[in-house]
């Protein structure tokens, strides 16, 4: 579906410009006296700066000031809403040089060319519009600048539009240092200059538009950013030849105030694109925040850059990091197949592996030297305390206990030269070897066997090749004997695999395989793990059942069993086989983030789990909706879940991290109990048997607080007028004396407006001076029942919406048993009937309201 305004083209218009104009643009974006050919108009190579086409637009062919607010408002986009020019900034701009621009557009026409892309509703923060803008001569029809670009119109969202496509992001790479840095120093009067350009607009000028749209004052134009660090750019790689540019682009991420310092850091790639390399930066005001983001540019390189070395040749199976990215190599040459992945130039150098010595010496020992470097906050140097002392501490790598080498390029154990491991580190506890260029987990052992205080590996991000085959790996059962804790994350491991390397370790207590894409554990020798192994994580894999779990059954040992983030929705594969029975060992279990939709799951959990006290159950669909019959209010749902986990495990202890005490327990079987019998009264009494059925503790908790009223409503006519007509008892409770109760009965079809009408009548009071309340009769839990601790998921209700309902305590309920517990607490629940046009009979439910009168 296209976007609302996509495609509207406004119409041309003519701009021009003079020499003077070009000269008056390079000097305001920081040209200086070795770039003559940019500010100096009987240069034999006199140009354009290549990015002035971008200020044509606000510039159109005027040498006078324009009115940038009615520029603006001049043509309304259909189908969309009239957006205020006046509270609008800059989101991104991409711009690509097509033909050089000639000095002067005196003796040929041109005219910019501006087509709608998208218009994108952000909701609160505001609306995107993404244009695209060509200079086009028109005698031609040559085109010499393309930009595509985004405005960002604050606060003027949540009209009901699209949101728009994900942006694509060029971060810059990681753990590299930049090739170049720059500064611009700007002034109070950089943006006063810049404007002069033709972009008047009056947020760059004066303090009082900014003080509006929450910037405090003035800010300086991002445009001018933009072609600031465009300038740098060309000038550090290109030789300022704006022949040597094709394409510039970035996001406008924060706005920068006159006289601050903005640095701008770029990375060259190795990426060629025909003759131009791709280059990376960011650009941040000087001890603060970024202001341009995804910065990319595609330049043709001079040759006084160094040329990048050559790269060493390769085999099939190497594993190589380029930037921070691991990767593996399994093909060289030209790949036909349909499903090759990412291709790599081979001009293109790869960071240069290194042994575990020399991973742990760079890591640790450099950073002594690299602390010398002084730290700024807004300018003012920071005093560091305390800093030194652990830095030096950490550099004694005799007395390192844990070292964190992870994403160090670590492919063997030694290099000529190095300190042998067992006289450089010995009483290290904890090794993180994830994220390295091994190809053999044979190297870790023998790093590994130097490492006699050694309590936990951690390998995660690896990709071992023959690990069944590696004869170092067999014989490693005295190397990691004393070994409680492993981690093979993200290794592509199979389980066959995984088990093979944890076999290995004698004392193994706890496992992490998350992320292995395992679809099912078939059954293979645990050997001690029977009997060690307490804690196994087996997070965001493939499996959809119990099932596919069934071999861990042996795990005589097992307490905890993490299996968040897969697909799990069933204990059986089928209805024919039953479910696995764990050791009775298993007391905790995490089933968040699956994909379980009946309660029946959770009935039958304690069978496949006897001894499970401890769960984890949030973020199941079952969960976020449990109960879609009569859980109509979003902000209880998460609650009455809670309740009905509860209510329906007999033996937890624990849900969702929050322990259950026996108030809690109480409440919740008390509310199921109740649940119930809704669910009774809503069916003839003919079939109560098959809703029994459904809630395997209804006779247990109705031995325990009894059995719950079934009132089941009596069936009207909907042809007698009683079928049409409720029965409204209004209370009103004047500034002196006693509650005052009416009586009345009101048509369905009486409007609200109606409604309040009658209730003016009935107490002579003005009818739109007062307030109907409907009390509904039911009471609602709020706050404490599910308190996740350390989950970040939004799908809770918000900590607003909670604080509101539990501090309205009007409507407590009258029973203490119910409120005030730590834990939860519940509320009646109430809610105003809104002035409308909107029928009584779409505002209650059923025949009978009771309806409280409030004065405004």
């Amino acid at each position: 579906m296209s976007s609302p305004g996509a495609g509207f083209e406004y119409p041309p218009q003519t701009v021009s410009w003079l020499k003077r104009d070009a000269l008056l643009f390079a000097a305001s974006i920081g040209c200086t006296d070795d770039e003559l050919h940019f500010l100096y108009e009987l240069d034999p190579n006199f140009s354009v700066f290549p990015t002035y086409s971008i200020v044509l637009p606000f510039k159109g062919d005027t040498q006078e000031a324009v009115d940038f607010y009615a520029a603006q408002k001049a043509i309304k986009i259909p189908g969309v809403p009239e957006f205020d020019a006046r509270r609008v900034v800059d989101g991104q701009r991409l711009i690509q040089f097509l033909k050089p621009l000639p000095t002067t557009s005196a003796g040929k026409k041109f005219e910019v060319r501006t087509k709608v892309l998208g218009v994108y509703d952000k909701g609160r923060p505001g609306t995107v519009v993404e244009l695209q803008v060509e200079l086009v001569e028109t005698g031609t029809g040559d085109v010499y600048s393309r930009m595509i670009g985004s405005s960002f119109y604050v606060a003027q969202g949540n009209w009901g539009g699209p949101k728009g496509p994900a942006t694509v992001n060029y971060p810059p790479p990681q753990g590299k240092k930049p090739d170049a840095v720059f500064e611009d120093q700007t002034t109070k009067e950089t943006a006063l200059l810049y404007r002069l350009n033709g972009d008047y607009n009056p947020l760059h000028a004066h303090p009082e538009p900014g003080k509006k749209m929450g910037f405090g004052g003035s800010i300086i134009h991002g445009l001018y950013q933009y072609n600031s660090a465009c300038h740098g750019l060309l000038k550090h790689f290109g030789g300022s030849d704006p022949n040597n540019i094709k394409e510039f682009q970035a996001r406008f991420a924060s706005p920068v105030r006159p006289g601050d310092k903005i640095i701008t850091q770029a990375w060259r790639t190795g990426e060629i694109k025909g003759d131009f390399e791709e280059i990376r930066f960011v650009t941040s005001v000087e001890g603060g925040k970024v202001c341009l983001s995804n910065g990319r540019a595609l330049i043709k390189v001079i040759a006084k850059i160094a040329a990048m070395p050559v790269q060493v040749q390769v085999q099939v199976g190497d594993r190589l990091s380029y930037d921070g990215a691991l990767c593996t190599v399994r093909y060289i040459g030209k790949s036909k197949a349909p499903t090759a992945a990412s291709f790599v130039r081979p001009t293109r150098t790869a960071e240069t592996p290194q042994s575990f010595v020399a991973a742990l010496k760079e890591k640790y020992t450099s950073e002594i030297s690299a602390a010398s470097a002084q730290i700024k906050f807004s300018g003012k140097i920071a005093e560091e305390v305390g800093f030194e002392k652990i830095r030096r501490r950490q550099a004694d790598l005799a007395e390192l206990k844990f070292a964190i080498v992870d994403g160090t390029r670590i492919a063997y154990d030694y290099a000529d030269g190095d300190e042998r491991i067992g006289d450089l580190c010995p009483k290290i506890v904890e090794a993180d070897f994830s994220r390295n260029l091994f190809t053999r987990i044979g190297t870790v052992v023998q790093i590994c066997s130097e490492l006699p205080a050694l309590r936990s590996v951690r390998l995660n991000g690896n990709r071992f090749q023959n690990i069944l085959q590696d004869k170092i790996l067999h014989d490693a059962h005295n190397i990691f004997s004393n070994v409680k804790d492993l981690a093979v994350e993200e290794t592509l491991m199979s389980w066959e695999e995984v088990c093979h390397v944890a076999t290995r370790f004698p004392a193994l207590a706890t496992l992490s395989a998350d992320m292995n894409q395992l679809p099912s554990l078939p059954p293979t020798p645990f050997l001690t793990l029977s009997f060690t192994l307490t804690s196994l994580n087996l997070e965001w894999n493939e499996f959809t059942s119990f099932a596919d779990l069934a071999s861990l059954s042996e795990l005589k040992s097992l307490r905890n069993l993490h299996l968040k983030g897969n697909n799990i929705s069933a204990l059986s594969a089928n209805t024919v086989d039953a479910p696995p029975v764990f050791s009775e060992s298993v007391q905790y279990l995490d089933l968040s983030y699956n994909q379980v939709t009946t309660w029946s799951f959770i009935d039958d959990l304690p069978a496949s789990c006897p001894g499970l006290v401890s769960l984890r159950f949030a973020h199941n669909p079952i969960y976020d909706n449990p109960d879609p019959e009569f859980s109509q209010h979003s902000k209880v749902i998460t609650e009455e879940a809670y309740m009905i986990t509860v209510g329906r495990m007999a033996k937890l202890k624990s849900l969702n991290f929050g322990s259950i005490s026996a108030n809690n327990r109480q409440d919740a079987e008390m509310f199921y109990l109740a649940r119930i019998g809704k669910h009774l009264a809503a069916v003839p009494e003919a079939e109560e048997a098959q809703v029994i059925k459904q809630h395997k503790r209804y006779t247990e908790l109705c031995d325990l607080y009894g059995t719950p009223v079934v009132n089941r409503k009596k069936e009207i006519n909907p042809a007698f007028l009683e079928a049409r007509l409720v029965t409204v008892q209004f209370a009103f409770q004047p500034e002196e004396g006693e509650i005052v109760y009416r009586t009345t009965k009101i048509p369905m079809s009486f409007d609200i407006y109606r409604v309040k009408g009658i209730a003016g009548k009935l107490f002579e009071k003005y009818p739109l001076g007062l307030r109907l309340i409907w009390e509904t009769g039911e009471f609602d839990p709020v706050a404490g029942f599910d308190d996740e601790v350390d989950d970040n998921s939004e799908d809770e209700a918000t900590p607003e919406a909670t604080s509101a309902a539990a501090t309205d305590t009007d409507g407590l309920a009258d029973n203490a048993s119910l409120v005030g517990r730590k834990g939860g607490k519940w509320i009646k629940r109430e809610v105003e009937l809104q002035d409308g046009p909107r029928q009584l009979g779409f505002c209650v439910d059923g025949l009978q309201a009771n309806v409280r009168v409030e004065v405004r």
